[in-house]
């Protein structure tokens, strides 16, 4: 089992990072957070935890380096640059590519708020290597033209309350060429702070993966 804090090189900043991939793992997700949130993000690190029991690895890690936090915080010039967060999702994508234990293992992302929208953009960049985007109370609207170039399956979570959200991730499905699915939690609000909401997404994604894991197996075995 692998369990470290990393840095993620991306262009001229290092991204901090929690990787934890248990032994025999069969894919790693990749979190990216939302607008003004972190790696620290309690509500991302209790899906992780639940991921892990289904032998899938997670990378947790910061889309903006301290010092562009810091700058965030004052101005939140940053946490809606989404080709930028998408650039630092794909630095990150292709460093899971090349670490020694992890290598050629299938990246799934997990995109929360805006953080949704920069996993699209990776995806549209990185075709081969990512298996399937899940949003959690996502923006995928804010992708903009990349939806149209996302291959991997794509799974849409939105709060039965978030009337907003869940009419831009409707929209967003209908510029997807990709396959997807739109799952709405019902009674839940953007946070997916009511009793159970949280536990609802994580089983969804675990079965969502779960197929998108068998899928791929089946189409490697036909080839």
């Amino acid at each position: 089992m692998i369990s470290e804090m990393v840095l993620v090189p991306a262009g001229s900043e290092e991204l901090a990072g929690d990787l934890v991939v248990p032994s025999a793992a069969r894919a790693v997700v990749l979190f990216a957070h939302g607008s003004g949130s972190s790696r620290h993000s309690p509500r991302n690190r209790m899906v992780a935890a639940e991921l892990r029991t289904a032998g899938l690895g997670t990378l947790l890690m910061d889309l903006l380096s301290e010092r562009e936090d810091r700058q965030d915080a004052r101005t939140a010039e940053h946490r809606f640059d989404i080709p930028l967060l998408g650039r630092r999702l794909v630095a990150a994508i292709d460093w899971l590519e090349v670490q020694p234990d992890i290598r050629g293992l299938s990246v799934a992302l997990f995109g929360a708020s805006t953080g949704a929208a920069a996993a699209l953009v990776a995806a549209a960049e990185r075709p081969e290597r990512v298996l399937t985007v899940v949003s959690r109370g996502g923006r995928p609207d804010l992708a903009g033209r990349a939806l149209e170039r996302v291959r991997a399956p794509v799974l849409l979570i939105v709060g039965g309350e978030d009337q907003e959200v869940l009419r831009l991730n409707q929209w967003a499905a209908g510029q997807l060429n990709a396959p997807n699915f739109l799952h709405v939690v019902p009674g839940a609000t953007h946070l997916f702070e009511e009793p159970g909401a949280l536990e609802q997404v994580a089983d969804t994604v675990k079965a969502w993966c779960d197929d998108r894991l068998t899928s791929a197996r089946d189409a490697a075995t036909e080839r």
